[in-house]
Parts: structure tokens; sequence; C-alpha cells
């Protein structure tokens, strides 16, 4: 009793106002303690995830190398070397715990189960889709050669014997141009084989390159316009011309080297030398009516997107030819005079680079074969046989080849 009395009295002495702000302060105390506590509880984890954080700023260019390991192109993911995994771990000894989670993350990706998801964090995360994108469209847009096949852009079209190997040739020396070294006769002989089959005889494209391919005869095979206009309307088409007779000759001296046992020249070139009946239904000679195969072709194609190339100023002048043509297919003009050197033992023009100083790449065996002598009277009439087509090719394409100025130096040549 005498205690409780005690305290009464001193209460009723203290002013109630004292009282507050002494017990208030109390209170304010061990607030404030508590939260340092909560505080400490909580500063390590932080600390710990700014350490992480820091590691792969500051070590980035460790990270990239193993993303590049964990993201490849390849499917399921790569298991890593013991020196790359010291090499990730040593970069964070200096913190034990982040070093230990940062090792456990590699393990559990590099074993494909899911969870290895409960360790990414938010931006480890956003850099790996950054990295998936980027690999899953080289997957996509590539192939072994790097790129994609693709349907032809522009074909040479014509002729045979006109010099439409040469001409391919020059043009895979363009960077921007892939074509096939074959011909495919696809048009012409394997038609029932389809586009995709057609596609994949073609060569890997990268952007901007432009896919090529030749086959002389699908100029005059009667069905290759309407297939090529249904494949693509907007193909660019190429056509190397050559004074008809000339190229008749060279047809010949080719199926010659292969059966010798053929007529002769002027043989097959009449129906009746006598009455000068010329034989157009030889192939030989009807391929050379150009007239009559171009008015094919303009059924389907518009001369905008035809381009004539001259056989003869191909071999005269390579370089100013190749300029027209790389203009006609907006291409850069890469090709110039100093990939050519004139061969005076073929007769044409051997490709070379303009850094190589080695022999010049001629082409082959089968061109600048000997021409058999024909006779004079069989060439003049020939001549005469194919003005009238010649006046209406030169109407048709609005070039003038003039193939007439040549009926002499054409009676003297001997050279394929």
């Amino acid at each position: 009793m005498a205690f409780w009395s005690s305290t009464s009295v001193f209460t009723s002495k203290v002013p109630r106002k004292i009282l507050f702000m002494f017990t208030l302060s109390l209170s304010v105390t061990y607030l404030f303690y508590s939260l340092m506590s909560c505080y400490n509880s909580l500063q390590f984890p932080l600390q710990e995830n700014y350490v992480y954080q820091g590691r792969l700023v500051t070590e980035e260019t460790t990270f990239v190398t193993l993303r590049e390991k964990l993201y490849s192109a390849t499917q399921g993911f790569t298991e890593f070397t013991e020196a790359e995994k010291t090499t990730a771990v040593s970069t964070v000894k200096d913190h034990a715990e982040a070093e230990q989670r940062t090792v456990e993350w590699i393990r559990t990706q590099t074993s494909p189960t899911k969870s290895a998801a409960a360790y990414h964090t938010v931006a480890l995360e956003r850099e790996r889709q950054e990295f998936s994108t980027t690999d899953s469209e080289l997957r996509v847009n590539s192939t072994s050669d790097y790129g994609e096949k693709k349907l032809p852009q522009a074909i040479i079209i014509g002729v045979k014997k006109g010099g439409t190997r040469a001409l391919l040739e020059a043009l895979r020396v363009h960077p921007d141009v892939r074509a096939v070294g074959n011909e495919p006769h696809f048009f012409d002989r394997n038609y029932e084989k389809g586009l995709d089959w057609y596609r994949d005889l073609m060569p890997s494209t990268l952007e901007g390159q432009i896919t090529m391919e030749k086959t002389p005869s699908y100029f005059v095979t009667n069905h290759a316009p309407k297939r090529i206009h249904s494949m693509a309307r907007d193909i660019k088409l190429i056509i190397v011309v050559r004074n008809p007779v000339t190229r008749a000759i060279s047809d010949y001296t080719q199926t010659l080297s292969k059966k010798p046992e053929i007529p002769t020249f002027e043989v097959l070139a009449f129906k009746n030398r006598t009455l000068g009946l010329i034989d157009a239904s030889w192939s030989a000679l009807r391929i050379g009516i150009y007239a009559l195969h171009l008015e094919t072709w303009m059924q389907y194609f518009p001369l905008s997107q035809m381009h004539f190339v001259s056989g003869e100023r191909l071999i005269v002048d390579p370089a100013g030819e190749m300029a027209k043509v790389q203009d006609f297919l907006g291409l850069k003009r890469i090709v110039t005079d100093k990939h050519f050197y004139f061969n005076k033992t073929k007769g044409f023009p051997c490709l070379k680079k303009p850094e190589d100083s080695s022999t010049p790449r001629c082409l082959g065996k089968s061109k600048g074969r000997t021409h058999p002598k024909i006779d004079p009277d069989v060439i003049r009439r020939l001549h005469k046989f194919y003005k009238p087509f010649n006046m209406m090719f030169y109407q048709m394409t609005g070039q003038n080849f003039e193939w007439e100025l040549e009926e002499d130096s054409e009676s003297r040549s001997s050279q394929d």
C-alpha cells in the first residue's frame, strides 16, 4: 500500500505534459531501433544484387562469350569448357555469395531444364531475347553458303554460240552477282520438275545480290517465254546476238568436233544448192533468224526488260559491253577493262583480276575452235538470206548491229 500510495503522489506532482513527452520519446527510440534492425537484415541482399549486376557491367566481355555459348544458333545449349568456367568465376572471387550464384546460374543454363529461368534477372532476360532474335534471323536467312536460295532475277536466254559463256563468266566477277555455272535447261527440258527443284539449283545469295542463270536454248524455245513470265513477270532478260552467218558456222564447228562423220556445212545448209534453196529448218540456221524468235518473247515481255549484247563488241570491247549490262541489271560498274586481257591465240579476251599478276583465266578448249573452210559463195548466199531478217531485228530492238558491213570480214574469219 505504501508503494502505490507513493506512486500516486509522484504522478500527481509531475505535470501530465512532461509524462506524455517522456512516453513519446521512449516510443520513438523503440521505433528507431526497430527500423535499424530491419535495414541491417535487408542490407546484404541489396548489396549482393548490386555486386551481381555490377559484374554484368564490368565483365561485359566475359558474359558476351557466355551468352554466345548459351544462345548459339544451334538448338539446345552448349557445354562450357573448364577454362571458361574458371574465367567467369574468378572475376567475382571477392564476393563469395555473388560468385556462388553466378556459378549456379551457369550450371543450370548448361542443363536444358526449366529451373534455369528462376535465376534470370530482368536485365539478363532482355539481353537473352535480343541475342536469340538475332540468331533466329540468321538461321532463317542463312544457308551453308551464307544466304538463301532464290529464283533468278535475271536470265541470259540466248543465243547459242553468241558469247553467252563469256558474258556469264565476266558477270560472275561482280561481287553482287551469283550465277549457276551449268545450264539448268529448266524452261525447255526440266519444267516438269517444278520451281522448287529449279530454286535448289541456284547459288545462295545475300541481300542486294542478283541470282542469275544462262541457258541459250530458251531463246528458240516456243513455250519458254510463257513459262518464265508465269514465274516472274518482272524478270530481266539478256540476249547475246552475233552475226547469224558466223554464229551458224561456229555452231556447226562445235557439232563437228563431237560428230566428225556429219556432212559438210554446205550440204546441210541447202536443200538444193543448184537452185539456191537454203534449208531454214536446220537448227544451225534457224537460230539466227532472231526476229522470228524475238516476236514470241515480245508477246510476254516489253523491250525495257530485255538487253541485247553484241557478240562482236563483247570481243573487241568487253569492258564497254559489260558497262551496259551492269547498268541494265542495276549494278555498280565494277567489272572494267582492268578485268580483261586479249588473248591473240584464242582470238577473244580472257578474264583476270586487277590485282592478280598471274596468267589470265581464259575460257575452255571448247571455245576458240578453228572454223572449217567454207565456200565463199555459200557465205555470200547466207548473208543475202539473213539480210531481211536482220533489218527486221534492228527495227524491233532499235539497235543496228551492222552485220551487213562484216560480210567480207566474216568470209575471211577462221576463229570461233
